[in-house]
């Protein structure tokens, strides 16, 4: 064989080599991904989650009560809702607060001489101050429904305004201190059959007094002192922390309650 087709078949098995290596590289990149086979292909966009963060879970309101038999009278002796409680036993019920000056001085006074009372709260101030609301239930008192803007004319107020005016007290109360109201205490003490029957539909018992000072008048804090000192074993209380000025109250009760006590008196909670 001449030299010169010894040449010619090594040119033709390397072009052979090399046209073999160029069909396994182009299956390759057949077999890549689009992205890696031509440099301007782009992969799929991702798009973000709308919204990635989580759902705040709310809070759970609290279970609808159980509706009561209708009363014909507001209960306003300490024996009628707990049988049981000792006979030298008093409550004292507190009214038409929250209150953003007095409520925080009653929690005080009280905490001071270790007494819990029940807190008759209007709706409209509970809305105002949530957390004076939740300030009253944390600290043990007991909480009692007392209408949504305390129309002292209530008794004369058609079912459905009545209706309307405890359920939203309602839900304003349980909305912000995750407390249903087991007692209901109507504008004044002015009751009806309306308003007895909307108090036992949410399962609230209806509650009076025995003794009232009229602190709410601003009579004076002797008057007030006096009035609170005639209490016996039994007896429910009527003071305010709401609906005005309310340092007579507060001072009053700073030396009513550790004379009462000493007496041999027991404030109980409703």
């Amino acid at each position: 064989m001449e030299f010169r087709d010894v040449v010619t078949r090594r040119r033709m098995i390397t072009l052979g080599a090399a046209s073999a290596a160029l069909l396994l590289a182009g299956d390759k990149v057949k077999g890549a991904p689009a992205a890696n086979r031509h440099p301007l292909a782009r992969g799929r966009a991702v798009i973000p989650p709308a919204n990635t963060t989580p759902s705040p879970t709310p809070t759970p309101k609290p279970p609808s009560p159980t509706p009561l038999p209708r009363r014909k009278e507001a209960i306003h002796t300490v024996h009628d809702v707990l049988p049981t409680a000792p006979p030298n036993a008093i409550s004292l019920t507190i009214d038409d607060g929250p209150h953003p000056e007095w409520t925080p001085k009653m929690l005080d006074l009280l905490a001071e001489h270790d007494v819990k009372a029940t807190f008759s709260l209007i709706g409209i101030q509970v809305k105002q101050f949530p957390q004076l609301a939740q300030r009253i239930a944390a600290a043990g008192h007991q909480i009692c429904n007392h209408t949504m803007n305390h129309p002292l004319d209530i008794a004369s107020l058609s079912s459905r305004k009545v209706d309307k005016e405890i359920t939203e007290a309602h839900e304003r109360i349980c909305d912000a201190t995750g407390v249903v109201p087991k007692f209901f205490r109507s504008p004044g003490g002015a009751w009806s059959r309306a308003v007895f029957g909307s108090a036992a539909r949410h399962g609230m018992l209806p509650i009076d007094w025995d003794i009232d000072p009229r602190d709410w008048a601003r009579p004076g804090t002797h008057r007030i002192k006096r009035s609170l000192l005639e209490a016996k074993g039994g007896d429910i209380l009527l003071c305010h922390d709401g609906g005005g000025d309310r340092s007579e109250t507060i001072k009053a009760l700073g030396q009513v309650i550790p004379k009462l006590k000493a007496r041999g008196l027991s404030f109980v909670l409703l």
